[in-house]
């Protein structure tokens, strides 16, 4: 327990994770607050029992027991607040740390993995730490220091009666470690339970398409059917597992605040423990353990929190490309390609070839599909490292540049456009954010693009379906090349982009190309 919540507090950043610790600090005050109700009434009880209840004696009761209530209402603000500053904030932070590694990942990782379990990680799992893990490990740890306070205080009433608490609590983490170990096996399937549906979800909704031209709804929903079945059987066979566990855990507790009531009232009867120390005793043995018992309900999620940090960590623990090199901008943009070799896992698609593609040049790579083409286009731009030679830009080694100063002096046409779901205007200017509205209209002029934007209902400020749905595809091909014409990159990589354009759009089509490439 205590190593997952130490894993879970490194996970996150130093910001956080110190609002993290001082909300902790507020549960120890949390704590000593709530455990200043018992010694007032103990004073009031005393003073009852001997016969001396005064006027002062009542009001100093009844100002601590204030005191205490005043102070720990606005302490438990102060933590709440800091708890969900701190988990959601790091929920956001970690959200776009992934989103930036990913960025200088190879693109090998993304041949390998599946879009469902990069999804699930950044959405899901993202969004349990911000929410479900701060909740289950502040409320963990606040359980026990609040235990650990009233234990102490119950031991300077009599050591006596604090040995049967910790025998109890003693039996309470036993039965929660069971429960834990239960956990694992189920937490890790839960885990992949909930990959696989946001995978079949995204498969089914990016593939609808395809489903409804093969008339396969029937067997394509089936299968997503039993995906999310799959994974709402899982969630609850966990839930149910737990709860095996918590009955019992909470048993425990409440025979154990019996024990403490009998055993006072035990010691009374022998002498050795004064009637007012039994009646304080009478009142905790009813309310000590409230805080234990609920965190012993949440701490039955504690292993699913330490899967979603390790699946987060995995990502970002893995090994990016070399993006440390210079920012440098070349003389020139000659490219030199000499002597590479490229394989897929242990396919070679590239074997020992050399070229040169000096500035101001147009060079077509043909040959047939699984030749190379795209893959040799890729390792100019560096998308891909090399497994054996050179490319260089303007004389220089790739891998010497950094990779935003690299990513400067290219533009890119690719056969399928990516649009984002936003105005055309914003979808223009992707390449140079800042860029004014003049000059979005002017590339669109040039790209023969203005035409079909003003025909649309609110022209620039048209908001277009995700990947450009609503377009048709010469259009979303104009608008990629408006894209680049706006970043205005010394070298240009088209990568068929005219492949998918009915003839109509053809002509248009290369006359953008053209304005795109001119000098």
């Amino acid at each position: 327990m205590i190593s997952i919540m130490k894993r879970f507090f490194d996970f996150c950043s130093k910001d956080n994770r110190n609002k993290f610790y001082r909300s902790l600090i507020d549960g120890l005050f949390m704590a000593i607050a709530n455990g200043m109700k018992y010694p007032a009434a103990f004073l009031i009880i005393g003073a009852f029992v001997s016969g001396n209840i005064t006027g002062k004696t009542i009001w100093i009761a009844f100002l601590i027991m204030l005191g205490s209530i005043i102070f720990e209402s606005i302490i438990r603000s102060r933590s709440v607040m800091l708890q969900c500053k701190g988990g959601y904030r790091e929920c956001a932070n970690k959200r776009i740390e992934i989103a930036e590694h990913l960025r200088f990942l190879p693109m090998g990782y993304f041949n390998e993995t599946s879009l469902g379990e990069i999804t699930a990680v950044t959405t899901n799992i993202m969004e349990q730490l911000g929410d479900i893990a701060t909740r289950v490990i502040m409320m963990t740890s606040q359980g026990i220091l609040n235990s650990i306070v009233i234990i102490a205080l119950i031991m300077i009433f009599d050591y006596r009666i604090g040995l049967i608490a910790l025998c109890g609590v003693a039996f309470f983490a036993i039965v929660n470690h069971m429960m834990q170990v239960h956990n694992i096996a189920m937490s890790h399937v839960k885990h992949e339970t909930d990959t696989a549906m946001v995978a079949g979800i995204l498969e089914y909704v990016q593939g609808i398409t395809e489903v409804k031209a093969y008339n396969v709804v029937g067997s394509s929903r089936a299968k997503l059917d039993e995906t999310i079945r799959t994974a709402s059987k899982v969630n609850t066979d966990l839930e149910l597992s737990s709860n095996r566990y918590i009955p019992v855990q909470n048993i425990i507790l409440k025979l154990t605040g019996v024990a403490i009531f009998l055993a006072s009232i035990y010691f009374y009867l022998q002498g050795s423990m004064s009637i007012t120390v039994v009646a304080v005793m009478g009142i905790m043995s009813f309310h000590v353990f409230a805080p234990l018992e609920q965190m012993g309900a949440y701490s039955s999620l504690l292993k699913t929190v330490d899967i979603a940090v390790a699946r987060a960590s995995a990502i970002l623990a893995l090994e990016p490309m070399d993006i440390d090199g210079e920012d440098f901008m070349p003389e020139s943009r000659d490219i030199e390609v000499m002597d590479v070799d490229f394989a897929y896992d242990k396919k070679k698609i590239i074997d020992a070839v050399s070229f040169s593609i000096k500035e101001n040049q147009t060079v077509a790579f043909v040959g047939p599909s699984g030749g190379g083409k795209t893959t040799l286009c890729h390792l100019v731009a560096r998308f891909w490292d090399v497994d054996r030679g050179q490319i260089t830009l303007g004389g220089k080694d790739l891998t010497d540049y950094s990779m935003n100063s690299l990513m400067s002096n290219y533009s890119f046409v690719f056969q399928n456009v990516y649009l984002f779901h936003d105005t055309i205007a914003n979808n223009i200017r992707f390449g140079r954010p800042e860029a004014g509205m003049d000059e979005v209209i002017a590339v669109a002029k040039k790209s023969c693009c203005h035409d079909f934007i003003m025909s649309l209902p609110d022209g620039y400020d048209t908001v277009i379906g995700e990947k450009g749905a609503t377009l048709s595809g010469g259009e979303r091909q104009r608008l990629s090349i408006a894209r680049a014409m706006m970043k205005d990159a010394p070298i240009i990589i088209l990568d068929e982009a005219t492949a998918n354009v009915d003839p109509e759009n053809e002509k248009e089509l290369m006359d953008a190309i053209a304005e795109l490439t001119k000098e």
